[in-house]
């Protein structure tokens, strides 16, 4: 009897141990949500009382919500790259820049993740604008497209039912077979329905209006209308989150939530300012990492890319490594506050964005974020950063747009770095105004070669330090910073001899818009990059 209980309690080990490592061995599921033009801190786990975000909230309460997460682009279509591969948009040569080509050579984590087994897919926004066609992919990067359910939905917001369509992916989902699905909302990007966001509840009064933007009925009505479709958005998330649930498979599936770059306003979205590339960010993984913790280190999205190789155990890439550095140790650790505090400083940047300047050319800017400053370098500053106030209407020849300023349009027409909104027409239609000038003026006019904002008491970006003596040894450390990563990284804004025009090089292959050759075109000729893309499609 006492051996029958030795035996049995030998095999009651072997049991626990076998199922113990297998649950070891056993790879995390992988849900990616990513909104788009949503700025930090507009969710309500951030105390932003103007919105409810509650599946953003439960992700964060079931694992860690970071505060000072950093987008690699304040644009969707190279952040998606960035996101994509783990690299820097200047490290990515057409990617890099907006609505041009994804060149097959970098290789995203969803193609290595279906490699090593996963079952991969996404619906909604995967990696775009731009042709990924271009350079012989099959497929977006983002993995094989499951859109093809809709609903009816308000004007403004895209007809996709994304969590009808994860439902799809999981009921095709071979059994047993782990998954990487990425979830891109169209919200809360451009267009807006005006209104939508009072009528469905939302309180004014309630708003936090950013530092750069004038506290007005009309502005407050704008940003309610972009926290409705954040709501969107999270209403979506929370019936995926309800789908793994019920099948068993939340515990063990690594979810994050974020959003691509800020929000749609002027000075936010298309700028390297505080609220063009701060994001929301929030990551659960019940099985591994404890939850409700709130963390402060300094973390860039490409981060959250090496994360998502070291949770599943990939191996990634090798000929294009990682720039990010993986979340795993901070996140599988008990802490709160400043985690890993060699998290000092994150790096963002952005080249061409719309069509929005003479001959289609980018505003390109890099810039590296600490705790307490933004610095950013402006590397042609003689461009406008909105894009050109006038540019030719709709009906030139070539003629009028190669070498005459007949048929402009507008003044103020061209801002086209400034998603069209309601903001903008009142910056715009109120800029001769003492009380709206200032912010007019902060969206649209040129800016020095260096900016530097202190965070603590300017998040939005209203006073240029740079140049200020008393903030000389700051600029100084900053610059130098800045400039040491880009040369390590290999950015040809700084290693190049012509100072980066390779750029201007990568074909866009979204509409081109028309400009008159700007003034230092004309004076220093020898300054205008070659662009044969440009004139094959200038119009005949």
């Amino acid at each position: 009897m006492v051996v029958f209980f030795r035996i049995a309690g030998c095999l009651l080990l072997a049991i626990t141990f076998t199922a113990s490592l297998a649950a070891a061995e056993r790879r995390p599921n992988v849900l990616i949500a990513v909104s788009d033009d949503q700025s930090y801190p507009h969710a309500s786990a951030y105390g932003y009382q103007a919105i409810q975000t509650p599946n953003f909230d439960r992700v964060a309460r079931a694992g860690v919500l970071f505060h000072n997460a950093f987008s690699p682009a304040p644009g969707c279509s190279p952040m998606r790259a960035a996101f994509l591969t783990g690299r820097n948009i200047w490290q990515l040569e057409h990617a890099g820049t907006h609505a041009s080509s994804f060149p097959s050579k970098y290789v995203g984590f969803q193609d290595r993740l279906e490699q090593s087994g996963y079952f991969v897919g996404f619906t909604g926004k995967g990696w775009g604008p731009g042709n990924w066609q271009a350079d012989g992919r099959t497929r977006n990067p983002a993995g094989p497209q499951y859109s093809k359910r809709t609903a009816k939905t308000p004007p403004g917001i895209r007809a996709t039912d994304y969590a009808a369509n994860f439902a799809d992916f999981l009921a095709e989902r071979p059994k047993d077979q782990p998954f990487s699905f990425w979830y891109g909302g169209s919200e809360p990007h451009r267009v807006f329905e005006k209104g939508i966001g009072r009528r469905n509840g939302l309180d004014p009064d309630k708003v936090v209006v950013p530092p750069f933007l004038p506290d007005t009925p009309e502005i407050r009505d704008d940003l309610l209308d972009y926290c409705y479709e954040i709501q969107w958005f999270d209403q979506h998330l929370g019936r995926m989150l309800d789908m793994l649930k019920e099948a068993g498979e939340l515990e063990n599936t690594l979810v994050i939530v974020t959003s691509d770059n800020g929000m749609a306003f002027p000075a936010a979205k298309a700028n390297a300012y505080e609220y063009g590339i701060h994001m929301p960010l929030a990551i659960a993984w019940p099985e591994k990492i404890p939850g409700d913790r709130v963390v402060n280190d300094l973390v860039n999205l490409i981060d959250v890319t090496a994360t998502i190789y070291a949770a599943t155990d990939v191996k990634p890439p090798e000929n294009y490594p990682l720039s990010g550095k993986s979340l795993l140790g901070l996140l599988e650790s008990d802490a709160s506050g400043i985690v890993e505090p060699d998290r000092d400083a994150v790096f963002s940047g952005r080249e061409r964005h719309s069509s929005s300047r003479y001959n289609s050319l980018g505003y390109p800017q890099r810039c590296i974020r600490t705790a307490d400053y933004l610095y950013i370098r402006n590397f042609r500053p003689e461009r406008w950063p909105a894009g050109a106030p006038r540019k030719f209407g709709k009906g030139q020849s070539a003629k009028a747009a190669a070498v005459t300023n007949d048929d402009l349009g507008p003044e103020h027409g061209g801002y086209h770095d400034i998603d069209a909104c309601p903001a903008l027409d009142f910056l715009i239609e109120h800029r001769d105004d003492p009380k709206i000038s200032r912010f007019f003026h902060l969206a649209v006019d040129k800016r020095p070669a260096e900016e530097l904002f202190d965070i603590r008491t300017d998040p939005g970006c209203l006073n240029n330090l740079a140049g200020d003596p008393k903030f000389a040894n700051v600029q100084r450390q900053l610059s130098e910073q800045l400039m040491d990563y880009l040369k390590q990284t290999g950015d040809a804004r700084v290693t190049a001899s012509d100072g980066g025009d390779i750029w201007e090089t990568y074909r866009r292959y979204s509409k081109l818009r028309w400009f008159p050759k700007p003034d230092w075109a004309e004076e220093h000729p020898e300054r205008v990059p070659q662009q044969d893309w440009v004139e094959e499609r200038r119009p005949k």
